[in-house]
């Protein structure tokens, strides 16, 4: 065992006490006295006599806890085994020891919670650190060694020339830098995409010495962003461009330096809203979706087909003129009526109306637009399955329908539509069986409007809905009015085909008859035979309506829409009209009789009367009579006059016997 003296010299000028065997305290240099311990409170039982270094928390005067480093060193002296402690004050080291390893696992834990590693580059030994999140997001185990020829091997080979230059200058520029890259993983299969930051740091004469960068995995989130873009840009129906991405594309073409070269077209699925009632709307998707991949095989390349939204697609054409837009159009509608739609073993027909517009110097995105929907709109009106190119005229067309639809408004607002009523003559007694009251715009402007000048346009417009109440308001008051309830009046109202399909339309008629005190039976509704084999559960809903509650309902214009005869069969009508072109020359024989008597006799034997439309001669009476028409209506017989003209005549009871009256919303002149 060491002696005392050659101990103290390899320690002095280390704090240092000596304990006997009992643990006395038999020596304290001045350091171990300046420190002022007591070897009481050390747990010195756990440090061995072998020289090895111990920390031991020591409680100070202020309740603190301190480290004290400890030593221990046996010896003898004078044949008596003693102990000697070397004691050093280590509670800084250890705070800053502490720290450090707190600091590290707290970046480790970060790191994790935010999914970024960290890396740093060490330009005196060009070696880089990884950590060990990083080397986990990479797939490797913790603590991998990964040189930089290794990891250049994981990336992208598109990306890797973009890297290494955001690297090169940022060296030579210094400062902070920042990349996004695909890579793959250790695994070398899984690609994924990060988002790096990076900061270059220099010394004093500006060259670098250190690059520090993190990393974060961006996979699931650029996975969501490209989807949000795809949502963003495509119709989730057909996964066409949306009608933002055909925007900005035809936005690109009118951009263009010069003058725009394209062309747009607008196509609309035919009837596609019977589609929808008949079949259902899942029936619906499916044939949007079907011809949506129709379309697609059938465009010219580098062209965008699109669907704007409902059943209307769009074809930008960059480079396209105008004969090259129509040619497209019109083979497209081919392609279209050849290829039936296949729904549950069977085929359905489908065809598509396409507007053309040539792209002009100074046109706007909307003026394109309005231009092709002109077009459409023409290609609508010629009867559908067709395309038509945008003319100059289209448009002027256009102001005139607006100009007209502002004028029927005015009219309407200020009180200037009038009705006009036309007797219906029973043909066996010569007695007025009915007014048809017939619609007027007498509102003092020029030029003078008949209702065959704006009847057709409002009927394509909302307005024809207030029209059409407003019509059945002024009737339902005039046989409200004192001498009509006296006279016995009825009156009929031709109603379009907007009304009639509109829900809730024939509630609202028996509801205003209530409310003015009007039998139901004294009013009538008309629907011409186009509107109504248009839409035959439509009719049907309103006929019950109008029959529950007593009033009448007439098909108008029969045979002048080449209905068929089921039609009859299947709509409870209270009155067929027969159209006027076949009553014109009913008395000179040929075909006209024959249709006539057969019309008669199938009306007649459901239960309906008939009334001949358009007699406008004396010798058609006689006539129409023998075939056993029970009515006719025509100038011969009566012309139109104003409505409050004949509620101030006063007719008497006899004179009416049983009128019933129709607005001809249709048919001014009966």
């Amino acid at each position: 065992m060491r002696t005392l003296p050659a101990v103290a010299a390899d320690v002095a000028p280390t704090a240092m006490t000596v304990l006997a065997a009992d643990g006395r305290c038999l020596w304290s240099n001045g350091a171990a006295q300046r420190l002022g311990v007591r070897p009481d409170e050390l747990p010195l039982a756990q440090v061995e006599p072998d020289g090895t270094a111990v920390d031991l928390p020591w409680p100070d005067a202020d309740g603190a806890t301190r480290w004290l480093q400890v030593r221990c060193h046996g010896f003898d002296h004078d044949g008596q085994p003693l102990r000697l402690y070397e004691l050093r004050d280590v509670s800084v080291e250890r705070q800053e020891r502490d720290r450090g390893r707190n600091y590290r696992w707290r970046l480790a834990h970060i790191e994790q919670l935010a999914k970024v590693g960290t890396w740093e580059w060490d330009m005196s030994t060009d070696a880089v650190i990884w950590s060990d999140v990083l080397l986990q997001m990479f797939g490797f185990p913790p603590g991998t060694e990964l040189d930089y020829p290794s990891y250049r091997q994981l990336l992208h080979p598109d990306d890797v020339a973009m890297i290494e230059q955001t690297l090169d200058s940022a060296l030579r520029t210094g400062g902070p830098f920042s990349y996004t890259h695909r890579m793959y993983l250790a695994d070398r299969t899984t690609l994924r995409v990060f988002e790096c930051y990076g900061e270059v740091f220099t010394d004093t004469s500006g060259a670098p010495v250190r690059v520090l960068g993190t990393a974060h995995d961006i996979t699931e989130m650029r996975r969501v962003q490209e989807e949000l873009t795809h949502l963003a840009e495509r119709d989730p129906l057909t996964d066409l461009p949306n009608r933002r991405a055909l925007l900005a594309r035809l936005n690109d073409l009118l951009a263009c330096a010069g003058e725009p070269s394209g062309a747009l077209l607008l196509i609309d699925i035919d009837n596609f809203k019977d589609i929808n009632d008949v079949h259902g709307h899942a029936v619906g998707d499916d044939v949007l979706r079907v011809l949506a991949r129709l379309l697609v095989r059938h465009v010219p390349r580098d062209t965008v087909l699109g669907r704007l939204g409902g059943d209307e697609f769009a074809v930008v054409l960059p480079e396209a003129t105008a004969n090259d837009a129509l040619a497209v159009a019109e083979s497209l509608c081919n392609v279209a009526v050849r290829t039936p739609v296949p729904l549950a073993g069977a085929g359905l027909r489908v065809t598509l109306s396409i507007g053309a517009a040539s792209l002009e110097p100074g046109d706007t995105r909307d003026t394109v637009l309005a231009h092709a929907d002109l077009a459409l709109y023409e290609a609508k009106n010629a009867g559908r399955n067709r395309a038509r190119l945008y003319l100059p005229e289209q448009y002027r067309h256009a102001v005139q329908r607006v100009n007209v639809v502002a004028r029927v408004r005015d009219a309407l607002d200020e009180h200037r539509m009038q009705l006009d009523a036309q007797p219906i003559i029973d043909l066996l007694t010569g007695e007025v069986a009915s007014y048809e009251l017939l619609i007027r715009l007498r509102d003092g402007r020029q030029p003078p409007l008949s209702p065959a000048d704006f009847l057709p346009t409002v009927e394509r417009d909302d307005l024809i809905g207030e029209l059409d109440r407003w019509v059945v308001a002024t009737a339902t008051a005039a046989l409200a009015a004192p001498s009509a309830s006296a006279a016995g009046m009825r009156f009929d109202v031709n109603i379009s085909a907007r009304s009639m399909e509109s829900p809730g339309f024939g509630d609202w008629v028996v509801e205003r008859l209530r409310t003015a005190g009007v039998e139901a039976s004294r009013l009538g509704l008309e629907v011409t035979e186009t509107a109504a084999i248009t839409n035959v559960a439509a009719v049907r809903n309103l006929a019950g309506t109008l029959r529950d509650a007593g009033c009448r309902l007439s098909l108008d214009d029969f045979g002048a829409g080449f209905g068929s005869f089921a039609y009859l069969k299947h709509l409870p009508f209270s009155t067929v009209k027969i159209a006027g072109e076949f009553v014109r020359q009913a008395d000179q024989g040929g075909a006209d009789p024959v249709l006539i008597d057969a019309v008669v006799r199938a009306a007649h034997g459901l239960g309906m009367r008939t009334v001949a439309e358009s007699v406008e001669r004396a010798a058609l009476v006689p006539a129409l009579r023998r075939l056993g028409v029970d009515s006719g209506q025509g100038y011969h017989l009566g012309r139109p006059i104003p409505l409050d003209i004949l509620l101030g005549q006063g007719h008497s009871a006899r004179d009416t016997p049983a009128a019933t009256a129709d607005v001809a919303v249709r048919h001014p002149d009966g």
